[in-house]
């Protein structure tokens, strides 16, 4: 059994060096817990405290055997502060009850400048294929994907689903309003906004029905029907308005993944 400890990574911050300071990472807000163990290809970026214990800090998706998908803000803010070797992953549904899978190596894209956030935002986690060998990969889109769907006027009415470990929707009432904590994996859907060449962004206004990203969920997924189309970069700070992706369909993307083995359409 995971020892997960009390506390997200803002805790850990205080210990090592203010760990969050750049880090937008997300969560999902107005979802469902995956108790189901639905998107079982889903996993969490673990980082080792002192006391042994663990804290989740981004989400990520199996792409191939040993390949870990995630956000480059994810990775280089771990390089950046030497913690590869208490870094971890996991693909539990619940952190409560996870064990962990210990990694090879953090590889981030290597345009990528955390003074230019959301730029090249890619990065693979690699471990021991032999480990979650179980687990089916997610599906990749091919270049242009999401380009030919706009094209055909195919994502004004999508629905698009993101995936989590992240903190919940603020509660408000007697005090100042606060992120819910579940040790769950969730998921939430929401509605297209608008692109770019690198980015998509999503409703995630309550008020529209929508669900989607907050604190923890960088890295994290975003499906349109069971193909990975982004990766969760940023949002709006309450969580309630925009979940802001970095798209997977374009060359740039494709051209970095193919390095490592992953089957791309």
């Amino acid at each position: 059994m995971l020892k997960r400890g009390a506390g997200r990574l803002a805790t850990v911050v205080a210990a090592l060096a203010a760990l969050l300071l750049a880090v937008p990472a997300g969560a999902i807000t107005f979802g469902t817990e995956d108790r189901d163990n639905t998107y079982s290809n889903v996993g969490s970026i673990l980082v080792q405290r002192a006391d042994g214990s663990y804290a989740q800090f981004c989400t990520g998706t199996l792409v191939a055997p040993g390949v870990f998908l995630t956000a480059a803000h994810c990775t280089s803010y771990l390089e950046e502060q030497g913690l590869e070797a208490r870094t971890f992953i996991t693909f539990s549904p619940n952190l409560d009850e996870a064990s962990i899978l210990p990694i090879v190596d953090l590889v981030t894209h290597p345009s990528y400048d955390p003074h230019q956030v959301y730029r090249y935002d890619v990065a693979v986690v690699l471990f021991d294929p032999a480990r979650a060998a179980d687990i089916e990969p997610a599906q990749l889109p091919p270049v242009g994907f999401l380009d030919g769907l706009r094209a055909k006027n195919g994502l004004r009415d999508a629905t698009f689903t993101a995936v989590g470990y992240g903190l919940l929707e603020r509660t408000v009432g007697g005090g100042q309003p606060v992120f819910g904590e579940s040790p769950w994996r969730s998921y939430a859907t929401s509605s297209f906004n608008s692109m770019s060449k690198d980015l998509l962004r999503l409703s995630q206004n309550p008020t529209r029905g929508d669900g989607g990203t907050c604190y923890g969920d960088s890295g994290g997924p975003n499906f349109l029907g069971d193909t990975l189309v982004a990766v969760t970069s940023t949002g709006d700070a309450p969580c309630r308005s925009t979940n802001v992706d970095y798209r997977l369909d374009t060359t740039i993307v494709h051209e970095f993944l193919s390095q490592f083995g992953i089957p791309l359409p």
